[in-house]
């Protein structure tokens, strides 16, 4: 069931970068010379800036059609010109704010199919550092009329529209709305600049796009100055943002809602909550003195939740004066904070501190953990489920981790029609809920039937996509931060034939990570060959099996872990395509034997796969064969899943383990694994396969340790 593709170059980004380096430093010296004789900084630029030409379309030679489609597929290899390597060479300016190089370089590369790349970064440059004569509009609307669709071009009309915003030009933002690939900045950029040229801004819209940054803040500035947005709409959020402990985004919401005097009492008691409220009289007086004595009381559980507990309904909640002045739903919200504090630390008390605060408005984020902590019960509340679930956003109650836990209460309270109605309107989705929907009416877990195969006019034409052959080119130059936009972008509108194709184009690229993304996107036809793809010719299944581990599992976590990247890192340095740790991996080298083990091999295929798959052989056994527990060890540390499920009284089953695991990465993480081996567990065996059954149950073992790191 493996793929035949050989593994290819873009995997080994880097090494790929460094490669496609040493082929164009024969043109170096040229690019050299030329840059040498450049005129001062200013004139550089704004020459370069000026006299750019729209890049010539490329045109794709067509294929013949007797060659099998995983080849037919790959674009032809890359030649080494004086263009490409200028763009190499502009790149390297442009990351040492070398910027007059880099306005020379610009005319050089232009013949290139990166061409346009160069030009964009020094318009960039030149729309947040203006040169003496102003920022060079003719230069941009050229860049963006002669790129009308491409990625670049919309990028640069996201840019200037931001940089208009900030200097007050509200009618050019007006005039570059909208953006294809926005986002909440560019969305409040252009409210901003519609409420400030006559179409007044609503507090709804206003709250509606908001999201931290230079934008959103001057859109607020501007409406709480105007009276638009006022404590109704600031008070939710600033409590929302004191929840998730962003406190610096706290204290801008605090500047909007209180006078000087009040805000310097905010101050501290965000620093000391305790010391703060100790000082207090029980009878506090107005709106802001409310508001900052339920803040503090809600800091509390930050220290001690249970110092917290105890000082709340000591102190305060059974003072006569306190109950009368303030409103119950303080005293709810102060509650709901203690009991998500409880609920991330797996505390029997969480779904008892939910039942006091009631069914007030919470964050999404509470509100999940809200149902999280009853369904850690011995004895499950579906009424109190399917209440929780109800108080839910629209939007959030339609997830389909919620629409399956609401359908779990329907069917536990004998209301068996309406419970099969919601597990069909999701059973149909090929992940973690819809295979347990799918499970729960009866159905076992197949592969869909594969679609008809990629025709060569089909590939064809997505060899001829101008910002797939840009995207494919980034790639083969290792530059997977620019090629993984430029490769999205160029999807946007596309059929489901047309993603095949993209993704056999991917595939032939051996740029597997797009291969899983783009044939993700289909809506009506499903190549499981592609969405679960298995390279590298049954050499990750070898490892596996060499060591009695089901491959279908090690594939459905490499799928998780890397999207098959060799040389995939992460933000804490785990690398390679089993995302081994430094650490990790010199302990396992050295349990195993591995004599020739350097820090640099962890990325090689063979070692990074032989030490993943011994790792995970370790863990599982230490974790009494439990995939599941295994998964949520091999990401987040062995002990943690020991810790969480000595936490429960009783046993539970798999999915309502993986759902309260309380790290946000680890329970995705979980649930993405365990439904990707499923999976590869149907293509590999071609049987129906169960979730249920492969989660489990969890039985808790007492107090657990692990000497695994």
């Amino acid at each position: 069931m493996t793929q035949t593709l050989q593994s290819g170059r873009y995997q080994k980004t880097a090494r790929a970068a460094a490669q496609a380096g040493s082929g164009l430093r024969r043109w170096l010296p040229l690019v050299a010379l030329f840059t040498a004789a450049c005129a001062p900084v200013d004139a550089q630029q704004r020459s370069a800036a000026l006299n750019t030409q729209p890049q010539p379309a490329v045109q794709a030679a067509q294929p013949a059609i007797s060659v099998p489609p995983a080849v037919l597929a790959g674009l032809p290899p890359t030649a080494e010109t004086p263009a490409l390597a200028a763009v190499v060479a502009a790149r390297e300016a442009m990351n040492r704010k070398q910027w007059s190089i880099l306005g020379a370089l610009v005319p050089q590369a232009k013949p290139d199919t990166l061409g346009m790349y160069p030009e964009y970064w020094l318009l960039r440059y030149q729309l947040w550092t203006p040169p003496a004569t102003g920022r060079p509009t003719a230069a941009l609307q050229q860049f963006i009329g002669s790129n009308a669709d491409a990625y670049l071009a919309d990028r640069l009309r996201g840019d200037w529209l931001l940089a208009a915003a900030r200097s007050g030009d509200f009618e050019t933002v007006r005039k570059l709305a909208p953006v294809k690939n926005s986002n909440a900045q560019i969305e409040c950029a252009i409210l901003d600049a519609r409420h400030m040229t006559g179409q007044r801004a609503t507090a709804a819209q206003a709250t509606a796009a908001f999201a931290p940054g230079g934008a959103c803040w001057a859109l607020y500035d501007q409406l709480v100055a105007d009276g638009v947005l006022g404590w109704e709409q600031l008070e939710p959020q600033l409590r929302d943002a004191i929840e998730a402990n962003k406190t610096a985004d706290a204290r801008k919401f605090a500047q909007y809602m209180f006078e000087p005097r009040d805000l310097k009492t905010y101050d501290l008691l965000m620093k000391d909550p305790m010391k703060w409220l100790t000082r207090q009289d029980r009878l506090p007086v107005g709106r802001n003195e409310k508001e900052l004595v339920t803040i503090a009381l809600a800091r509390l559980a930050r220290s001690d939740v249970s110092v917290a507990d105890s000082y709340l309904r000591r102190e305060w909640a059974k003072s006569a004066e306190w109950s009368k002045s303030m409103a119950k739903s303080n005293l709810a919200w102060v509650r709901g904070q203690y009991a998500l504090v409880a609920a991330l630390n797996l505390d029997s008390r969480a779904d008892d501190w939910y039942r006091e605060a009631g069914h007030i408005r919470m964050t999404e984020y509470n509100a999940g953990w809200k149902v999280r902590a009853a369904l850690r019960q011995p004895r499950i509340d579906w009424k109190w489920v399917i209440d929780s679930i109800e108080q839910m956003p629209a939007a959030q109650q339609a997830e389909p981790s919620w629409v399956y836990w609401k359908a779990r209460g329907q069917a536990a309270r004998g209301n068996k029609e309406q419970a099969a109605a919601a597990y069909a309107s999701i059973a149909d989705r090929f992940d973690f809920y819809g295979q347990l929907a799918a499970e729960e009416l009866g159905r076992r877990i197949n592969v869909p039937p594969r679609p008809a195969p990629v025709s060569d006019q089909e590939i064809a034409e997505a060899r001829a996509n101008p910002g797939l052959r840009r995207a494919v080119q980034l790639f083969r130059l290792g530059w997977r931060a620019e090629a993984v936009p430029e490769w999205n972008f160029s999807l946007r509108g596309m059929s489901d034939r047309q993603l095949l194709a993209a993704a056999e184009l991917a595939r032939a690229e051996n740029i597997y990570d797009r291969v899983v993304n783009t044939s993700d996107r289909t809506e009506k036809e499903f190549d499981f060959s592609q969405r679960f793809i298995a390279p590298f010719e049954g050499r990750v299944t070898a490892k596996a099996n060499a060591i009695a581990l089901d491959p279908a599992w090690v594939y459905g976590l490499i799928r998780q872990e890397s999207r098959f990247i060799m040389d995939a890192r992460s933000h804490v340095g785990a690398s390679g395509l089993m995302q081994l740790m430094p650490a990790t991996a010199k302990w396992v080298a050295g349990k195993i034997g591995m004599s020739n083990f350097t820090p640099d091999s962890v990325n090689d295929f063979d070692t990074n796969t032989e030490l993943g798959t011994n790792y995970l052989n370790m863990v599982l056994r230490d974790l009494n064969g439990s995939q599941m527990l295994a998964s949520a060890g091999y990401n987040a540390g062995p002990r943690r899943p020991h810790n969480w499920r000595s936490t429960f009284s009783h046993p539970v089953e798999g999915a309502i383990f993986a759902e309260t695991i309380p790290f946000n990465e680890t329970r995705t993480y979980v649930k993405n694994v365990m439904s990707n081996s499923v999976y590869y567990a149907a293509m590999f065996s071609g049987q129906p396969q169960s979730l249920k059954e492969r989660l489990g149950n969890v039985v808790p073992l007492g107090a657990e340790s692990t000497s695994i790191p």
